[in-house]
């Protein structure tokens, strides 16, 4: 199966046959827990699950890591959540980004890099655990930082599926940035604080190798309304240089958090070029 049907697949599977994957929706979670563990089972990966217990019930990350050859203490995480609102299927918020999780899993699949990549699914983005301790982001990040692990940085895949080539689509927060930054919502963004910047831009280079998909990247101040508004938010708070992939979510695609939020509103295309970019970017990172 070729990338962008693949990355059809899973959006599919997680908004339209799996569905809303709110905190409350516990079958519902504990089924995108199995599919994703067998996702990364197929591809031929040992899967791990970190658990832990939010408002009387148990949630799980869910783990496969890559082992480098050799310098397999180093690692790089890349993320993706996997739950909703109660009010939207979820399919760019953030089955894309759990598509793309996958996605680049498989192309990995028995090529190990010189250093460690660890793909991890989260639980507890969205509200009510968004942006505190609860999230699974967070309980991921802290028990890193307990085991002194040497964690390069974490690329967190936010919403990577919603393009729009008509001017007038992306928006910004602050109304300046409109004279600097595209005004059509057909690029994919790199997001992160300023700490983050170097391992940004050393990611986006790599990145910009392997695709001609218009890349923008942004580290600010938390002063800029999104910048930290994923799981990237996590690891940054113990010192992890970090980021999100993003297509800016609702700056520009009016689904966000909406029923509407559906399989036949991506583009499987440029989702695909996210990802060959993401390889060709962690593959300049790994080393041999």
């Amino acid at each position: 199966m070729d990338t962008p049907s693949y990355l059809r697949m899973v959006v599919t599977k997680l908004s339209r046959e799996i569905g809303v994957r709110s905190y409350q929706d516990y079958d519902r979670l504990e089924k995108t827990v199995k599919y994703v563990s067998a996702e990364f089972s197929s591809f031929g990966y040992q899967v791990a699950t970190q658990s832990f217990k939010f408002a009387g019930h148990m949630y799980q990350n869910v783990i496969a890591e890559l082992k480098g050859t050799t310098s397999p203490e180093t690692v790089l995480v890349v993320g993706a959540h996997y739950d909703t609102v109660r009010t939207t299927p979820g399919a760019d918020d953030n089955a894309s980004g759990v598509a793309g999780l996958l996605g680049l899993a498989q192309l990995f699949a028995n090529k190990p890099l010189g250093k460690t990549v660890r793909f991890v699914a989260f639980p507890l983005e969205e509200p009510p655990a968004y942006r505190t301790r609860n999230m699974g982001s967070y309980h991921y990040a802290s028990s890193l930082k307990k085991a002194r692990e040497k964690v390069d940085g974490m690329i967190c895949l936010e919403m990577i599926g919603f393009f729009c080539d008509r001017s007038g689509s992306q928006h910004y927060p602050i109304p300046f940035m409109n004279l600097k930054f595209p005004k059509s919502g057909n690029y994919i963004a790199m997001v992160g604080n300023r700490k983050s910047r170097k391992f940004t831009l050393d990611m986006a280079a790599g990145f910009r190798k392997a695709t001609d998909l218009t890349l923008v990247t942004l580290n600010a101040p938390a002063i800029v309304v999104g910048i930290d508004f994923s799981d990237h938010w996590s690891f940054a708070k113990f010192g992890y240089p970090a980021f999100m992939v993003t297509d800016t979510a609702f700056y520009r695609n009016p689904n966000y958090h909406s029923p509407s939020d559906l399989p036949d509103t991506l583009d499987y295309n440029r989702m695909a070029n996210v990802v060959e970019g993401l390889k060709a970017a962690v593959e300049e990172w790994g080393g041999p």
